[in-house]
C-alpha cells in the first residue's frame, strides 16, 4: 500500500473538531508508509474532504444530523421536486499510454490503485473513454486497418496487450462501468486532401474522410465494437470523431458538421442500428468555441436540423480547451431532447496542473461542478495515468506538456501521485452514483462557493461542494427532513452522502 505521511495525518486530525475522526489510509497518496489503516468514522453523513494543501487527501469524515432548529444563514436547501438530468457517470480516459503505464506497475500496486479508483464502494469512477485506433497518447500512430481493404481489419498489440487487459481488470472491479470510444483518425487510405479533388492524403495528421469510403468506415466501427465485445469488453457509446475541427493533432481528421451529418445519416447510423442498436452516438466532441471556425458554430445543432440524421444521435459531447461552459446551456436550451456529456479536459504545464493549490478548486468549479450544473450527464477527464515524464505520448502534434489525473513514478512504477483531475472526479463519483438525478438547491450563495445536489437511486442524497475561498466556511445542508452543519476548510472540496 502507498500510504499517507503520518505527521500530516495527525496534524489533519487535530485541526478539525474533535467529534470527527480523520482520514482513511490512502492507496495513492504521496508520502511515507503507515501500516495501520484508519477506522472509518461513524455518523449520519459520510464525507470526503480534500484540501489544496494536501492536509486532507480524500479524507473520510462524518457528522450527525442536528436535533436543533436550523437558524443558519449559510443554509443550502435541497429541493428534490426540481429534477434535472440523470447522471451516467464520471471518469477518465484509458488511453494506450495509461494502459501501458498500468501494465508496468507491480501487480499488487496496480490492483490496489484500480480498486480504489473504480470500486463503487470507494471512489467509484464509472465512465471511461478509449480511442478507436490510436490517439495522441498511444505508443505509435496506427489504425486497426492500415492495409487497404476493410477485410484487413484487426486489433493491434496496443489493444490486445494493453488497453483490453486494463479494461477487463477494471470491469472485474466495476462491472457496471460505461465505456465511450472515439477515433482520432480513419485509416489513411480512406483520407483525401479535400472533398473537391479527392486527392489521396497519406498523413496521420489532417485530411478528410473520402465519402466513397463512408460504408467501409462504418464497417470499421462495427468491426471494432465487435472485436472488443468478443474480447469481453462492451462499449456503450461512440463519438464520430475526436476534435473534428482540429487539423493539427498527431493523429487527426477534419470533419465539418455537414460531413458528420452525411456520414452518420447514410452509413454509421444505419450500421450501428443494425449491429449495435444500444450503442449511443454523440456528435461533435470538441471545444465550446468550435475552435473559432465561424461556419462550424452550433455544430451539433446544425446536424439536428436534419431529421434523418438527428434520430441517430443521443446528444453532443464537449471539450473545454476553448470557449466557455455557457455554451452547454445554449445547446441544451435549443435541443432539450438531446443529452450533453463532457468528454475531455487536460491539465498540463500551461495551467499549473501539478500545483494543487492552484488547480484543485479551479478545476472543481469549472469542470466538475460547472459541467453537471450545465446539464452534463457524464464528466470524463483525459489520461487517467501518465508517467512522471508526462508520457508516453505520440509524435509531432501530440501534447508533450500534459499531465495525467495521476502521475506514476517511472523509476519504479509503484508510487502514484494524485493531481487535481483525480480529485475532482473522485469527489463526484464517490457519492453521486450512475442513475442519480441532479436536483434543485436554494439558499446560501457566495462568490467562491459552488455546489450541486443529487438524489441517488438507493434512497440517498449526495451533495458536492467547493470552497475556493481563503477562509473556512460553516455550511448547513438541509434536505427538508434533516440538516447538518460542517466547517468546510479553506480551498477545499467536500462530498457528502446520507440516507433520506
Amino acid at each position: 500500500m502507498i500510504k499517507i505521511n503520518k505527521v500530516l495525518l495527525l496534524l489533519g486530525c487535530m485541526s478539525l473538531s474533535a467529534c470527527v475522526s480523520c482520514s482513511e489510509s490512502s492507496a495513492t497518496g504521496g508520502g511515507e508508509d503507515t501500516d495501520t489503516p484508519i477506522e472509518v468514522p461513524s455518523g449520519d453523513v459520510k464525507m470526503y474532504v480534500t484540501t489544496s494543501n494536501r492536509m486532507y487527501d480524500l479524507a473520510i469524515q462524518s457528522v450527525d444530523f442536528s436535533d436543533k432548529d436550523n437558524m443558519s444563514p449559510t443554509t443550502v436547501r435541497l429541493d428534490a421536486s426540481m429534477r434535472y438530468q440523470t447522471i451516467d457517470g464520471f471518469g477518465a480516459a484509458i488511453t494506450g499510454s495509461t494502459s501501458y503505464n498500468l501494465s508496468l506497475m507491480p501487480e499488487e500496486k496496480r490492483k490496489e490503485f484500480l480498486k480504489d479508483t473504480f470500486s463503487p464502494d470507494k471512489y467509484g469512477f464509472s465512465y471511461v473513454r478509449v480511442s478507436i485506433g490510436c490517439s495522441d497518447f498511444s505508443l505509435s500512430d496506427y489504425t486497426c486497418c492500415d492495409e487497404k481493404g476493410i477485410e484487413n481489419f484487426a486489433l493491434t498489440i496496443e489493444e490486445t496487450k494493453y488497453v483490453i487487459p486494463a479494461l477487463k481488470e477494471i470491469l472485474a472491479i466495476n462491472p457496471a462501468l460505461k465505456i465511450i470510444a472515439s477515433p482520432w483518425t480513419c485509416p489513411k487510405w480512406m483520407k483525401v486532401k479535400d472533398l473537391q479533388s479527392k486527392e489521396p492524403y497519406d498523413s496521420w495528421t489532417g485530411g478528410q474522410l473520402n465519402p466513397d469510403y463512408y460504408q467501409d468506415y462504418a464497417t470499421y466501427f462495427v468491426k471494432w465494437l465487435d472485436a472488443f465485445k468478443q474480447a469481453g469488453v462492451t462499449v456503450n457509446a461512440v463519438t464520430v470523431q475526436n476534435e473534428p475541427l482540429n487539423r493539427g493533432n498527431s493523429a487527426s481528421l477534419y470533419m465539418g458538421w455537414e460531413e458528420q451529418r452525411d456520414f452518420v445519416k447514410t452509413a454509421l447510423g444505419p450500421a450501428l442500428q443494425q449491429h449495435f442498436p444500444d450503442v449511443k452516438i454523440y456528435a461533435f466532441d470538441h471545444n465550446y468555441n468550435y475552435d473559432n471556425v465561424a461556419d462550424q458554430v452550433d455544430y451539433s445543432l446544425k446536424i439536428f436540423t436534419d431529421a434523418e440524421a438527428k434520430k441517430y444521435f443521443a446528444g453532443t459531447a464537449f471539450h473545454n480547451y476553448g470557449g466557455d461552459r455557457s455554451e452547454l446551456l445554449d445547446v441544451q436550451a435549443k435541443a432539450p431532447d438531446k443529452e450533453l456529456i463532457f468528454t475531455e479536459t487536460s491539465i498540463g504545464e500551461w495551467n499549473q496542473g501539478r500545483d494543487l493549490a492552484t488547480a484543485l478548486t479551479r478545476d472543481m468549479e469549472e469542470i466538475a461542478l460547472g459541467t453537471v450544473n450545465n446539464w452534463c450527464k457524464a464528466v470524463i477527464v483525459w489520461n487517467l495515468m501518465l508517467d512522471s515524464d508526462q508520457g508516453p505520448h505520440g509524435g509531432p502534434g501530440a501534447c508533450a506538456t500534459c499531465y495525467g489525473a495521476v502521475d506514476v513514478d517511472n523509476t519504479n512504477y509503484d508510487t502514484v501521485t494524485r493531481n487535481s483531475h483525480y480529485y475532482i472526479i473522485a469527489h463526484l463519483a464517490s457519492v453521486v452514483k450512475p442513475g442519480a438525478v441532479r436536483i434543485g438547491t436554494s439558499g446560501y450563495t457566495e462568490n467562491g462557493i459552488s455546489y450541486a445536489a443529487f438524489e441517488n437511486t438507493d434512497g440517498t442524497y449526495a451533495f458536492v461542494l467547493c470552497n475556493g475561498k481563503s477562509e473556512a466556511k460553516n455550511v448547513t445542508v438541509d434536505d427538508g427532513t434533516h440538516h447538518f452543519t460542517y466547517e468546510v476548510p479553506a480551498k477545499s472540496v467536500m462530498s457528502y452522502r446520507w440516507k433520506k
